[in-house]
């Protein structure tokens, strides 16, 4: 025997790159890898171990043999063989999304929710599939979208504001009860809303909760399930799972759905968990705590008395009047307002936060104290407009230079 030599094989097999070497004349082997990357050991003078193996490690590899011919010493015979090393790797992060949101709540409407199921950092691909409170979802598979094309069931919302005392009064008069025609409904909504017969209820106007919409399904959802799959520049691969149905605000609120994820080289399922939850109780700070006219006021959602999913969309109002910019109503957590002057003294504010699940509306009133450093008004401490006493004293010097010339 000569040398045995192990390659790497990259491009396609247009680049070998030598990584070990054994040399039978010297009975010595060495590594061509830079120190920095050296994690290879020669076993056996033809065997290598890869410690720790690494999805960078995936690939082909060749071993190259080469012996002295019998006949003579100066002659050398070459053989070689490969290897295919599959390096798989488990899933290094799951976690559920809604798409689509901030979104608002709609009363009038059937509205189609989806959940997305992200997983990476696993090769080859894994298993996605859902549950709801721990039982698996049969879901009607779909198709892979085209490239480039986005949420495939596009929704139809109405505005928030929708209630019933806004509605025309020829809608509300066609409602009524023991008119013989249902209250009349918006027009159906595309997608997975209208693929299904909805079974609609006619409720007196005066039980009609704002917190839940007119529309009540009698019938299970209808589950429509989508899994996508994309490789990464790392060798990994990232797949994406979507569960989309038309949404039940009276039966979906406070139900759990889990994603979970199956893989060859996990020795269990992974999962990932949410809970469908409206928004209850917001609970608002104000800075400063005690304002003063000039003042920037900030008020913030902080948070909510329960866990909220997905993320709520906050508008804020001003309660009878505009808001300081002359704007009808601002969307945010936060609503700022700059060098508030005295006349929002005892004004109120209204914030609405809303998701899919449901609405809720709290208010919080503004407090606007005097500042020294500004002047009052009008009148200065003496109850007198500015200027006065000024006034006063020009009438009684021209009435002197009156009286003296007369």
């Amino acid at each position: 025997m000569r040398e045995i030599v192990w390659y790497r094989v990259t491009d396609g097999g247009t680049i070998k790159q030598k990584i070990f070497t054994f040399d039978a004349m010297f009975s010595t082997n060495f590594s061509q890898m830079e120190n920095y990357r050296k994690r290879e050991d020669l076993v056996y003078q033809s065997t290598v171990r890869l410690p720790e193996v690494r999805i960078s490690d995936n690939g082909p590899y060749e071993c190259h043999v080469g012996i002295y011919d019998r006949a003579t010493r100066e002659k050398v015979v070459l053989a070689s063989g490969n290897v295919f090393l599959n390096v798989m790797a488990p899933p290094t992060s799951i976690s559920v999304l809604a798409a689509d949101t901030p979104a608002p709540f709609s009363r009038y409407q059937a509205q189609n929710f989806t959940l997305v199921c992200v997983v990476s950092g696993g090769k080859p691909a894994p298993l996605v599939y859902f549950k709801r409170d721990g039982e698996p979802i049969e879901a009607t598979p779909l198709p892979e979208p085209p490239a480039g094309a986005s949420s495939w069931a596009p929704r139809n919302l109405l505005h928030r504001d929708l209630d019933d005392t806004k509605l025309p009064k020829s809608l509300a008069a066609d409602g009524e009860p023991g008119m013989g025609n249902p209250f009349p409904t918006a027009d159906p909504p595309r997608g997975l809303a209208a693929e299904r017969d909805s079974v609609t209820e006619s409720i007196p106007e005066t039980v009609v909760s704002r917190e839940f919409p007119r529309w009540v399904h009698m019938a299970e959802p209808i589950y429509y399930f989508r899994h996508t799959h994309a490789p990464v520049s790392d060798g990994t691969v990232e797949a994406r799972a979507t569960l989309t149905w038309t949404l039940n605000p009276q039966i979906d609120n406070e139900a759990l759905f889990s994603c979970e994820v199956k893989h060859p080289a996990l020795s269990m399922p992974m999962q990932s968990e949410v809970t469908l939850v409206a928004p209850k109780g917001p609970k608002i700070t104000m800075t400063p705590t005690r304002a003063r006219v000039g003042d920037t006021v900030r008020i913030l959602v902080q948070g909510f008395q329960n866990e909220v999913f997905p993320e709520p969309l906050f508008t804020w109002t001003r309660v009878g009047s505009r808001l300081l910019d002359g704007s009808a109503e601002h969307d945010g957590k936060e609503l700022v307002l700059e060098r508030v002057p005295a006349e929002l003294n005892g004004s109120m504010y209204r914030c609405t936060a809303q998701n899919p699940l449901g609405s809720t509306d709290t208010h919080t009133r503004l407090i606007v104290f005097e500042n020294p450093n500004i002047p009052r008004g009008p009148e200065d401490s003496n109850g007198s407009l500015p200027g006065h006493r000024g006034f006063r004293l020009v009438l009684a010097l021209t009435l002197t230079v009156i009286l003296e010339l007369t």
